[in-house]
């Protein structure tokens, strides 16, 4: 047996010299084109993930998805970096081209579930998410307050012009960048670069087959959103918003007087004290806005102490007014509309609220103003509205008549 033995250490040596070989050979070629596709393959998903959203955000609230859709691409790219990045150490895109983050940089700090540094990956993330993010919404802010017409001696002129010559001084180190990743094929972007972070094959041996996993994933998220775009339209936007303007009235009256609860008779309503020249329900609307920059709706959200001076030019006056059944007066096209509308959700019981007195409105007709022969006096009201002056509304009423909300729901 010993001679056995020392007859196969010949072969045992030359074995152990050719596995050492192979292991001292040089990784694969990294390919400059698979970490290019890489990133045109995470924009294309991001994209992909966000279109859903915003159509669905664009029919619960258009205004809400335009001025929200910078955030929304944010957030979605904030997700996708946790769940590639972060765990796996590559992005979607950098992984269907079987490729991985390699830091050289060393550190002592907690790894993520991905082998990276957390530190690392945090101020990775900041640098090609957040600062682009910040970057567009400052750009944003400045040219919609015209900040590049301003003087050249204003401060505004010249934070533009220091923000023209970062963008520039970005632009060319990007080119110098991306030139110098041509010729190497390392570090693919500045932000790679500058925290030492560059995609290597995943894998010793680079397959490149496909793999449907993602294209999976996509089909499920289609699904759902399809989903929801056929649920939203079931859902009734004006009930929903309906409940949510009340819900904030009540809120903001408890808020404007929490001292005076009885202030409010028993029999009133929420615009008791409005004066009779403006229109409780265009107060109303403009309350639900709640655009705190615009002075009047400032002043009709805050208007439950009443008191207003009726020799003041009203900041809802009435167009062609309608009197109810209840004896108070509101604009034709307000009260057609709220009545329409509570004819098309009936929930037990017939007509609306009215606004100054809380009494249930059945009908409205039209106001007739009857000119005197001295021609000073009115009837029916002693303030004057708008459509009262241009022309005689006695004519017009006689054709006009009056309506209830059963005539207004077969309109």
């Amino acid at each position: 047996m010993e001679e056995v033995w020392n007859s196969a250490q010949t072969r045992l040596a030359s074995i152990q010299d050719s596995l050492r070989s192979l292991n001292s050979s040089p990784r694969s070629r990294i390919i400059r084109v698979g970490q290019l596709d890489s990133e045109l393959l995470d924009l294309e998903l991001a994209n992909l993930l966000v279109e859903p959203l915003r159509k669905a955000l664009s029919l619960i609230n258009a205004s809400f998805q335009r001025q929200f859709d910078p955030e929304i691409y944010v957030l979605t790219q904030l997700t996708l970096y946790r769940l590639s990045v972060w765990n796996m150490g590559a992005s979607y895109g950098a992984k269907l081209q079987g490729l991985r983050y390699i830091s050289s940089s060393s550190s002592n700090s907690k790894l993520a579930p991905s082998g990276l540094p957390r530190k690392l990956l945090l101020l990775h993330g900041a640098l090609t998410i957040i600062v682009p993010y910040i970057h567009n919404r400052f750009r944003a802010f400045s040219l919609s307050r015209a900040w590049p017409d301003a003087p050249s001696s204003d401060r505004r002129r010249r934070m533009w012009d220091i923000l023209i010559t970062l963008e520039s001084s970005y632009a060319l180190l990007g080119l110098a960048n991306f030139v110098t990743f041509l010729w190497n094929g390392q570090y693919r972007t500045i932000a790679d670069r500058i925290f030492k972070m560059q995609l290597q094959p995943a894998r010793r041996l680079v397959q490149r087959d496909v793999s449907y996993e993602f294209m999976n994933r996509q089909m499920v998220w289609h699904v759902f959103t399809e989903f929801l775009l056929f649920f939203l339209p079931l859902i009734n936007p004006r009930k929903v918003q309906r409940r949510i303007n009340r819900f904030k009235t009540t809120l903001l009256s408890s808020i404007s007087s929490p001292s005076r609860p009885s202030a409010v008779p028993k029999t009133g309503g929420k615009y008791w004290s409005l004066p009779e020249n403006e229109c409780a329900i265009c107060t109303e609307n403009a309350s639900f806005s709640l655009n705190m920059s615009d002075s009047a709706n400032v002043t009709q959200i805050f208007s439950s102490d009443g008191g207003t001076d009726s020799e003041v030019v009203p900041t809802y006056p009435i167009n062609t007014p309608y009197i109810t059944d209840c004896q108070h007066i509101y604009c034709y096209h307000c009260i057609a509309e709220r009545m329409l509308r509570n004819a098309e959700e009936v929930q037990g019981e017939r007509g609306w609220e009215c606004l100054r007195c809380a009494q249930v409105v059945q009908t409205a007709e039209r106001y007739i103003v009857d000119h005197t022969a001295g021609g000073s006096e009115v009837s029916g009201s002693e303030y004057e509205f708008s459509s009262d002056v241009d022309f005689d509304v006695t004519d017009i009423s006689e054709s006009v008549g009056s309506y209830s909300e059963s005539g207004l729901s077969d309109y």
